[in-house]
């Protein structure tokens, strides 16, 4: 699992190589992991400077209202935004963390606008603006696994 969340696109032969298993027994586990779900999603990660994704921003949200309806409505709003790369529905000073990014600030304002200022549930947000990508992963650890 570890070489696979590090490369998906390792070839049989090289992961068998590595895990001192028959290609075989590789192409078993690989087939049971997606059938148990444990391999969610097998994606390309994309370079965002390159594709002109400049900025990435932090939202902090808290909504005005917290029913279920409510709720849902904004989840369905946020999973609908591409921009929008992650969102955590959180405990603490805030209701949603988001992570977004955007070409500019004009990009920026737009969304803001899509998301928050238009939004009638939204009672604030705070907006931070990353300066460095020090770290990006959704690499799970798996040592104690």
């Amino acid at each position: 699992m570890l070489q696979i969340q590090k490369d998906a696109t390792l070839s049989l032969e090289k992961l068998s190589d590595v895990c001192n298993l028959s290609i075989a027994s590789v192409q078993r586990r690989l087939k049971l992991l997606r059938k148990l779900k444990i391999v969610d999603k097998e994606v390309a990660v994309l370079n965002p400077d390159i594709l002109g994704q400049k900025m990435t921003f932090v939202i902090l949200v808290e909504l005005e209202r917290h029913s279920l309806q409510k709720l849902n409505s904004f989840r369905l709003v946020v999973r609908e935004e591409d921009r929008v790369q992650q969102c955590y529905f959180v405990a603490g000073q805030c209701d949603f963390t988001l992570i977004c990014s955007v070409r500019d600030m004009e990009d920026f304002e737009d969304l803001r606008h899509v998301l928050l200022t238009d939004n009638p549930n939204v009672k604030k947000f705070s907006a931070s603006l990353s300066i460095e990508r020090t770290k990006v992963s959704l690499e799970v650890p798996l040592e104690k696994f």
